[in-house]
């Protein structure tokens, strides 16, 4: 049991951003009147704000860390350095109402971003996930490529429900 307990401590920043992104977009969409696209274009971007402000805390250590399982960040190092700008570009093109470049751009940048992580995975990688920056620590698992494809699902239902 202690090593269950112990095991969920390291995902308490990760569970406390969700949950954070999470409370913040129903409290809004409670107060505007509910709207599933809306409370996804919040979550969204609430989500995106938070995960691109931890990585602009130290961006060099993040695009080090991110170099070890990102697949275009391990060759090209300038990808690293500009990828919380464009987490953060994401968050408020969210957060301003999206559209369909916020969806595609979302969707291959996490769909790209799982590919990593899985390959990662795979060949039995262990570091820390680079999602939280430097700042918070917790082990790269099957958490990242759930946070990943999520992520790259509901852009993907957005865009859908957008041309619909």
């Amino acid at each position: 049991m202690k090593e269950n307990s112990s095991k969920l401590l390291q995902y308490a920043p990760l569970i406390t951003i969700v949950g954070l992104s999470a409370v913040s977009s129903l409290a809004i969409v409670g107060y505007e009147g509910f709207s599933l696209d809306r409370l996804m274009h919040l979550f969204m971007g609430m989500f995106l704000l938070q995960f691109s402000a931890l990585k602009l805390f130290h961006v060099k250590g993040f695009a080090t860390g991110f170099a070890k399982y990102d697949l275009l960040a391990m060759r090209v190092r300038s990808y690293g350095l500009v990828y919380p700008f464009l987490e953060l570009g994401l968050a408020v093109g969210y957060l301003s109402g999206g559209g369909v470049w916020v969806y595609l751009s979302t969707f291959i940048l996490m769909g790209f971003g799982a590919v990593g992580v899985i390959r990662a995975l795979m060949t039995g990688l262990n570091t820390n996930c680079a999602c939280l920056g430097t700042t918070l620590k917790v082990p790269l698992s099957t958490v990242a490529v759930t946070e990943n494809v999520s992520m790259a699902l509901m852009s993907a239902f957005m865009y859908y429900s957008a041309s619909y």
